[in-house]
């Protein structure tokens, strides 16, 4: 297989004076981008950082940032990301607790006393990537202590879930199944990942943070591909919009809730005219939604299936699919990617169960554990002889009521078929007597309104007793993973404080 690494650099050596990434409609060369490579190369040389040594980053979504894990990742060593999004102290917490041996930020993020303080405290080698292209990365802290944790040996990203169900845990990636994964995604794309590197005309609309697999997956494909990139901060409605009228992409992608995001704002058809296809990941998609989708826009939305305790992509449509089976197959996040074998097993006994019964998926891949063996996720599938993928909720995060099973999907799905409610969450609220009573977080349509009486009626007449939430908060927006997924323990918070 072509080498990754290898690829990146001669893309980004073609023209430096080309336009390579677009950021609050400003273009950065190829060129700016290899200077901060190479000034931060230059600092991790000098201060004896060699390869297989974990570099902290405090991950912003701007050019700049992406220069400094291009240098992490393709002089292999291995990026540990930090978000910037978090609080302070969260972030601090972070720093603490990793023990990286080098920290890099932009000059807003050093700027955050107390996390100036932290990095500092620890001893760390603190690298400021100032934005100034005649000095695109200084050292901002010098390194005054030993005692980190450095070896990384293989290992590419050092990354957290997305905590979606509880807390996030750190997931070392291996820098070659990285590569794998990024190159495999081509098929996606009928490119020749052996041909030689090329710049490309097209521009990916860029919104998933770095801070999650996705973005830093995104950025390699992107990168890999030779083509530009419009870089946003996070998804926001006009932003997006904007960037696909301006560049014109064929393809586009964001999670499933910015579907909802789009429709709700009443963006018309022809403002994204110019795509032929809608990509998205990060979290289940309602069918329903999809066919709402494509109905107003006429848009084919196609869903990936992954997780970064896999190495990134399992299963995804393509066009080519889409057209084929697309009504077939409604429902179904696509068709497992070549080289990962998938199997439904019973969930009690781990016996494999036929095609078209519902059960726990099992993954195998040379990229996968050892290579041999069957890994268990903790997602409710099933597969059809074709190899497609339905993922039919967790096994791990069902709500016992005194006995009773609910199934937290079921309730979503019945509190979002209400006219007036955009998105629904569901979370297990503890209670003395019954053990688990389920409680829910929902918000409404632009212009629309529904109170808590009246959903409760509405449920009551679509769910048995039992799996009625005990609670329902209405939100502006909900508490949020850096992949755009709603986080239940966050809301587990807010539920319980109501």
């Amino acid at each position: 297989m072509a080498n990754l690494n290898s690829i990146v650099r001669q893309v980004m050596a073609l023209d430096p004076d080309a336009p390579a990434l677009e950021y609050r409609k400003q273009w950065h060369t190829w060129g700016e981008l290899s200077a901060i490579v190479r000034a931060i190369e230059g600092i991790l040389a000098a201060n004896g950082i060699g390869s297989g040594t974990r570099i902290g980053g405090i991950l912003r979504n701007t050019p700049q940032i992406a220069a400094a894990i291009i240098a992490i990742i393709t002089s292999e060593r291995c990026v540990v990301t930090l978000n910037p999004a978090l609080p302070d102290d969260k972030l601090v917490n972070d720093i603490v607790a990793l023990k990286t041996p080098v920290v890099i930020a932009e000059s807003q993020d050093w700027q955050r006393q107390t996390v100036y303080d932290a990095v500092k405290a620890s001893g760390a080698l603190g690298i400021e990537i100032t934005g100034d292209t005649a000095n695109p990365a200084r050292v901002i802290l010098e390194m005054t202590s030993s005692d980190f944790r450095r070896d990384a040996e293989g290992v590419g990203i050092e990354m957290l879930t997305s905590g979606t169900t509880g807390a996030p845990k750190r997931v070392p990636l291996k820098a070659r199944n990285f590569a794998r994964m990024v190159l495999e995604a081509a098929v996606f794309e009928n490119r020749d990942v052996n041909a030689p590197p090329r710049l490309s005309n097209a521009v990916t609309i860029s919104n998933t943070p770095f801070s999650h697999i996705g973005g830093i997956f995104g950025l390699f494909v992107t990168l890999s591909a030779g083509r530009k990139a419009c870089m946003l901060d996070r998804f926001r409605v006009e932003e997006f919009v904007d960037a696909v009228q301006r560049h014109k992409p064929k393809v586009a992608g964001a999670p499933p809730s910015a579907l909802r995001m789009i429709l709700d704002a009443g963006v018309p058809r022809e403002a994204l005219a110019s795509l032929v296809a809608f990509r998205t990941s990060t979290a289940p998609l309602d069918p329903d939604l999809a066919d709402q989708f494509y109905e107003h826009f006429g848009i084919p939305v196609l869903q990936n299936y992954g997780a970064t305790e896999f190495a990134g992509g399992v299963a995804g449509w393509t066009l080519k699919d889409f057209r084929k089976s697309g009504k077939d197959r409604r429902g179904s996040v696509g068709k497992m990617n070549p080289g990962i074998e998938g199997r439904i097993v019973n969930p009690e006994t781990g016996e494999p169960l036929p095609y078209g019964e519902k059960g726990l998926l099992e993954l195998r891949a040379s990229h996968l554990g050892d290579g041999k063996s069957w890994v268990r996720t903790t997602d409710l599938a099933k597969l059809d002889e074709e190899l497609f993928l339905w993922i039919l909720g967790r096994a791990d995060n069902a709500i016992i009521r005194g006995g009773f099973k609910i199934i937290p999907d079921d309730v979503v799905k019945a509190i979002e078929s209400h006219p007036a409610v955009l998105e629904a969450c569901v979370v297990a609220l503890p209670d003395p007597r019954l053990g688990q009573v389920p409680a829910a977080g929902y918000r409404v349509k632009s212009g629309q309104s529904v109170g808590e009486d009246e959903l409760r009626a509405f449920l009551r007449e679509r769910l048995t007793a039992y799996q009625v939430p005990t609670k329902l908060l209405r939100l502006a927006d909900f508490p949020r993973t850096p992949s755009m997924k709603p986080s239940q323990p966050e809301l587990k918070k807010l539920l319980e404080a109501a």
